[in-house]
């Protein structure tokens, strides 16, 4: 009996995520149709992204240790994971520098 509850709660989370993964594409773009100038601000942020990317990408390495050879992990992958996490660094370090210069000038207004 347990199972049965178990997976009709399954579904209906499932369901309920497509629900909300369609509604976050969607509606950005109905909202997009209406005001196309919003798409600049969006394809600027998209952009800095990719350049971030790009940039991490390029500096990481592509070392593999022996335990993870054995895991089909290559140089490529560790190239691209070393990018990642290089990007989620540099994004980490803005946001608390960001947090730190917008509390330290409410201090001073």
């Amino acid at each position: 009996m347990e199972s049965g509850l178990i997976n009709i709660a399954l579904m209906v989370t499932y369901v309920l995520i497509g629900i909300a993964v369609v509604a976050v594409i969607v509606l950005p773009l109905i909202k997009a149709i209406d005001d196309p100038k919003t798409l600049i601000g969006t394809a600027i942020g998209l952009g800095i992204l990719v350049a971030v990317f790009g940039i991490s990408y390029a500096i990481s390495g592509d070392e593999v240790l022996p335990r993870y050879v054995a895991q089909d992990v290559g140089p490529g992958i560790s190239k691209v994971v070393g990018g990642l996490l290089t990007t989620m660094y540099l994004f980490l370090a803005a946001a608390v520098v960001g947090i730190l210069f917008t509390e330290v000038s409410k201090v001073f207004k």
